[in-house]
């Protein structure tokens, strides 16, 4: 079965920290491009941060830079998001996302993360 499962959401206080794990199963995972986005209430899903299926190469968006680290591990089908210095802008529900070239895309149910004191 193709699927996606997110963990590791939660409250946290601000200047907090949250690492997110994305489980992967059923298709090669070493050869999609992960991503996580984030969807706040009432606001558009936003790409957070990419990462190449080859050399790791990563992107990030603006708002998180220096904060938050993307990584993966090939060998346990695992994609994570280290997140540092929570804002309460950070808050919303997060997805991973598993893309290739002539693939459908595979997304997550998506994990809530709230920022809040």
């Amino acid at each position: 079965q193709v699927q996606l499962v997110e963990s590791g959401g939660g409250l946290v206080q601000p200047g907090g920290s949250l690492r997110l794990s994305c489980a992967a199963s059923g298709f090669p995972f070493s050869s999609y491009v992960m991503s996580w986005y984030r969807q706040a209430p009432g606001k558009e899903r936003e790409l957070v941060a990419s990462i190449t299926s080859g050399s790791g190469i990563t992107n990030y968006a603006d708002s998180v830079k220096g904060r938050f680290t993307i990584s993966r591990d090939n060998a346990k089908n695992t994609m994570y998001l280290q997140m540092n210095t929570l804002k309460p802008e950070d808050t919303a529900v997060y997805y991973c996302k598993a893309a290739r070239a002539y693939a459908v895309p595979i997304w997550g149910q998506g994990t809530q993360v709230t920022v809040s004191s």
